[in-house]
């Protein structure tokens, strides 16, 4: 699938690996697991193929983040992203990452 960024910071932190910034910054642990997830994303063929990986706990999420899905990066941070679908077609996902965000806060 294509994985898109909208926000300059987290493509950043897939690029280089740090955090760009003081106000977003992670633990290296979780930007390394970060890089790995959106790597799998990129390789996987649509959103659907999420699904067989259960540590993710791939999900859509409800109430005010209604039309975002997620992905857990671990017991505390996600990474929420939007879905679309290229030219009606499913095989062609498209993935615009919203946020790496810790939902407990």
């Amino acid at each position: 699938m294509e994985v898109i960024f909208s926000k300059e910071y987290l493509m950043e932190m897939y690029r280089t690996g740090q955090s760009p910034d003081k106000k977003h910054r992670y633990h290296p642990g979780i930007i390394r697991k970060y890089i790995d997830i959106i790597n799998l994303m990129i390789r996987t063929r649509d959103v659907m193929g999420l699904r067989q990986y259960n540590s993710l706990r791939y999900e859509k999420l409800s109430g005010d983040k209604k039309g975002l899905s997620s992905v857990r990066v671990n017991s505390q941070y996600r990474i929420e992203f939007e879905e679309h679908i290229r030219d009606g077609e499913i095989i062609a996902s498209i993935c615009r990452i919203i946020d790496l965000s810790n939902h407990y806060k």
